[in-house]
């Protein structure tokens, strides 16, 4: 690579994972979930690319604390940018690009959501490709296809560049059966990664040439972007932008694309099919996953089960099923059926079916809370507070709290009083009320709440003070 070229790693934040239902929700998707050894698929990326730089990664409202905390946790650095609204990948692509930098830097996008165990092999085929890229080639990279695979997209190779990179005569969608054999066949097609290395001016200039409607509002979107900390909200005009994939605005129409292949292990795990290949399989090819000491088969074959904390699960001859437990939603499928998970998660939300949007224990900024039971006139939660954390200041206006310290100690605002609570000691929270909880100690405070009232959803919140930058109703919900 030449001296003074600069490697940019960016991360794409976006997707819902709805084919891993019930393990991934559209309010906690699978990049987020630790699905390996432990470890999130966004923890895993930033790991694997920080070494180039300090990562810039191009989120949402909705997940950025998940970001955050994940990158703290992992002691990586990196830098969000919020985008207003989902306008698929060209316009999330377009933001990076015109973030303040060099025209010359080279832009390395990765999607969030990658399995790519072998970071040396993936570090050394990026810096192999930076002389095409700083060349002016928008480089792509391929993966080796395995087997004729009907859950990926494939780019058609032509010609030699130089070396191993050879031009891209078509990128196709994803195919049916008889035309993947007839792609794996031919030996001219890869699976289409979604990674790419450009160059800053490349990038902007291939996106003002054939796509001005995603080009302008995203350049003045970032003109006119707020920072907040390391949060950076870009104005409205993004919203204006065209919605599309940078395969459809870029990729088909450019002559300059270069294809590098990358014969590693990778992964978009993007399936229940693709979370068996993670699993360590026994003998008769079953796997577990999640809490697998709660996982006990017997007779049985070629069976995954993902296991909760909350129940033991037994199979008794079973064979070719997949089997998901979450405590909220149970998933038996044939193996040969889950595919159909994404259509089935649609018709679920249609429906209106809460399981969809989140689990039962759900994230926030503060930690995170657990819904036990509720009813139409009650609900009950466990909520974890963080040492040195701390609700919004808020108020309900159809419902009443009971909050039950079962572990630690809670700093108490209620209307114009301040006090604290320990363990075994409880307080009342009545309609109306402007309050705040806060966790003063150095230990998790963990307590019971039990609202009552004629109406218990989460948007019922007025907020008067909130240092994560949440606003009443917004997309992160009550609490």
């Amino acid at each position: 690579m030449p001296k003074n070229t600069a490697i940019k790693p960016v991360v794409m934040c976006g997707g819902s994972g709805t084919r891993l239902w019930p393990l991934s929700r559209k309010a906690f998707p699978k990049q987020f979930i630790p699905l390996y050894q432990g470890k999130s698929l966004f923890e895993l990326t930033i790991e694997r690319i920080s070494g180039f730089g300090e990562v810039l990664a191009v989120s949402g409202d909705d997940y950025r604390f998940f970001v955050q905390e994940i990158s703290e946790k992992s002691g990586v650095d990196v830098t969000q940018i919020l985008e207003p609204s989902g306008r698929d990948t060209a316009p999330a692509m377009t933001l990076a690009a015109a973030f303040p930098g060099n025209d010359d830097d080279l832009l390395l996008f990765c999607p969030a959501d990658h399995f790519i165990p072998d970071g040396d092999k993936f570090g050394a085929m990026v810096s192999k490709a930076a002389d095409l890229a700083v060349d002016g080639w928008i480089v792509t990279f391929g993966v080796q296809p395995n087997g004729p695979s009907t859950a990926y997209g494939y780019i058609e190779t032509g010609d030699q560049i130089r070396g191993d990179a050879n031009k891209s005569v078509r990128f196709h969608e994803k195919p049916d059966l008889a035309k993947a054999l007839e792609f794996l066949s031919s030996g001219k097609f890869l699976w289409n990664s979604g990674i790419f290395l450009i160059k800053r001016c490349v990038l902007l200039d291939a996106l003002k040439q054939f796509e001005p409607g995603i080009y302008t509002p995203c350049v003045s979107a970032i003109a006119n972007a707020k920072q907040d900390g390391k949060f950076w909200r870009p104005g409205e005009e993004f919203n204006h932008a065209t919605a599309k994939s940078i395969d459809y605005a870029v990729m088909e129409q450019a002559s300059n694309i270069a294809v590098v292949p990358f014969s590693g292990t990778w992964s978009d795990v993007g399936s229940w099919d693709a979370m068996f290949a993670l699993s360590d399989t026994d003998a008769d090819n079953c796997g577990k996953l999640g809490v697998i000491e709660n996982i006990h088969l017997v007779d049985s074959a070629n069976t995954l089960v993902h296991a909760s904390d909350r129940r033991f699960i037994l199979t008794i001859g079973t064979k070719d099923l997949v089997i998901v437990d979450t405590p909220d939603a149970l998933m038996v499928s044939a193996i040969d059926q889950v595919e159909t998970i994404k259509k089935v998660v649609s018709e679920m939300a249609d429906a209106g079916r809460a399981e969809v949007l989140e689990h039962r224990r759900v994230a926030r900024p503060w930690g995170s809370y657990d819904s036990i039971d509720h009813s139409d006139r009650f609900q009950v939660k466990r909520i974890t507070v963080k040492p040195g954390a701390r609700l919004s200041l808020q108020k309900h206006h159809h419902r009443a709290e009971h909050w039950i310290v079962v572990k630690g100690s809670a700093f108490v605002t209620r209307d114009d009083e301040t006090f604290l609570l320990t363990e075994n000691q409880s307080t009342y929270i009545p309609v109306g009320a402007v309050h705040r909880m806060e966790n003063p100690g150095m230990i998790p405070l963990e307590l019971i709440e039990v609202q009552s009232g004629s109406y218990l959803g989460e948007d019922d919140i007025e907020r008067f003070d909130d240092e994560y930058g949440r606003k009443t109703n917004d997309q992160m919900g009550g609490l």
